[in-house]
């Protein structure tokens, strides 16, 4: 393995010769063990350039480090760290001096500290992850997608593994999306309304950025997805939140002096809700009474294993006042970061100045083996793999609640891949979370979802799209156990 030469540079304020400064930044580096032996050093004339000093000098500190058994020649083969050199087991950072820089006054403006809900990267390890929105790795289509990944890799598609798109994306993504995953949704795009983004959560702050500032209000539903209210407390704009019911977000609730509407409508986060037919109607009425735009966040409508899912908002509007948002995160995996917002030419051509300011574009690569593993079959194939999954997990899961005597609180109508639940009143449930790690148990505390002073602590989220159908009743059992030891 060689040492990248951009690993080297000289210190302005060192002292010595050139050639004694290269020799001390090498043995330096041999020394605190970032340089481990048989790694092969840049050729003197390489680093020579990349230090804008004299081959020959290089070479002299190169000479001086052989003799001192710090490196070995290999004949035409170049410089190598020596097997003899005085390699430390394991590279320890040299402590730092003691800052100066007060953060507290140089930070501008700050994004953590917010109420977020953090999933723990060992969750695989646990026998009960009834968490959301990760990927059972049985499930997956491994195989085909390394196929898609192996075919983006190739001379025919170069360009779009290694070319700079600007704000522009992958034309054959553009395409699938268009022509099949938004006539699902009884959406019409054309290729300039619609944009590419890292997932729902990108397009939402997107989206948020353009729509929003100062003077304007959004309205956000509680609970409703904590992602978004945290992004949207961090941008200079006014926030209504608005408690929704069993129907999801209710139109008569939303003030006249709103701007923007942010809704999901389909699966409603974190209840589950699914707004009614009728109800979408009202709230585009709504909308157009007072000219407020609404943001549709339909993250999780391939999951509707239990029916046809309702028209979208989007599809239902006529004034071009709803900007959807759609993601692959919950059905391909989270990890892909695949996602895209539709909205009118005017909207989508800000979005993607912005994009571009940020980000430019999602991996060309990404972006490839993707529209291969969608345009090949191979999506569609594994939704109806994993719908199938979700319904036998979500049969398990009613059946065992029904059993233990627990009490769901919200379910998708069309299905979903989990359940928001409710405890007895006096049960917090980042208590009961806490008390369940002990038996191997994961479960999401609902607070975290609420906005306003009086969050209500009894309210948890099961998923079910991680964990084994053979698990579901062992686990929803210990739920119920460690639910009964609370004092009421």
């Amino acid at each position: 393995m060689g040492i990248a030469v951009d690993t080297f540079f000289l210190k302005p304020d060192a002292q010595g010769t050139l050639q004694a400064q290269i020799q001390q930044m090498i043995a330096e580096g041999i020394l605190l063990g970032r340089f481990r032996v048989g790694e092969k050093l840049p050729s003197s004339r390489k680093l020579a350039e990349h230090l804008g000093v004299s081959r020959i000098t290089v070479t002299l500190a190169y000479t001086e480090l052989l003799s001192n058994d710090y490196l070995t020649s290999r004949g035409r083969s170049g410089y190598f760290v020596s097997e003899n050199a005085p390699v430390p087991p394991s590279y320890a950072p040299p402590e730092r001096a003691e800052e100066t820089v007060d953060w507290g006054r140089a930070i501008a403006r700050r994004y953590s500290g917010g109420d977020m809900l953090l999933k723990p990267h060992d969750w695989r390890d646990y026998s009960y992850p009834f968490i959301y929105g990760q990927t059972d790795p049985t499930l997956f289509d491994h195989a085909n997608w390394r196929l898609c990944a192996v075919r983006a890799l190739g001379q025919k598609d170069f360009a779009s593994l290694t070319a700079d798109y600007a704000d522009q994306d992958d034309p054959l993504l553009i395409e699938f999306i268009a022509r099949h995953t938004l006539p699902r949704r009884g959406i019409t795009a054309r290729p300039q309304e619609i944009l590419i983004t890292l997932g729902a959560q990108n397009a939402l702050w997107l989206a948020a950025q353009v729509l929003l500032n100062h003077r304007r209000r959004a309205a956000i539903e509680n609970p409703g997805y904590y992602a978004l209210s945290e992004m949207l407390r961090r941008l200079p704009c006014q926030i209504t939140p608005l408690n929704v019911d069993a129907d999801g977000l209710p139109p008569d609730l939303v003030p006249d002096e709103t701007d923007v509407i942010f809704t999901s409508p389909s699966h409603q986060s974190p209840t589950t809700a699914t707004m009614p037919l009728e109800r979408r109607r009202n709230l585009l009425a709504r909308a157009h009474e007072i000219d407020a735009m609404i943001v549709e966040d339909d993250y999780d409508f391939e999951m509707a294993f239990a029916g046809a899912p309702s028209p979208s908002l989007k599809s239902l509007d006529t004034d071009g006042r709803v900007i959807y948002v759609g993601s692959f995160s919950k059905s391909l995996s989270p990890g892909l970061r695949i996602g895209y917002i539709v909205g009118s030419e005017p909207f989508i051509r800000e979005v993607r100045a912005l994009r571009m300011l940020t980000l430019r574009h999602p991996p060309g690569h990404i972006q490839r083996t993707a529209a291969y593993f969608l345009s090949l079959g191979h999506y569609d194939t594994q939704i109806r793999r994993v719908s199938a999954a979700l319904k036998q997990r979500r049969e398990a899961m009613e059946k065992a609640i029904a059993e233990h005597g627990l009490t769901i609180a919200g379910r998708g109508v069309y299905g979903g891949s989990s359940l928001w639940m409710k405890a007895p009143e006096g049960v917090d449930s980042y208590e009961l979370s806490r008390r369940l790690i002990d038996r191997s148990v994961l479960i999401e505390p609902g607070k975290v979802f609420f906005s306003g002073p009086d969050e209500p602590t009894e309210y948890y989220r099961l998923g079910y799209s991680s964990i084994a159908r053979d698990k579901v009743a062992t686990g929803i059992r210990y739920i119920a156990e460690a639910t009964e030891l609370f004092d009421f």
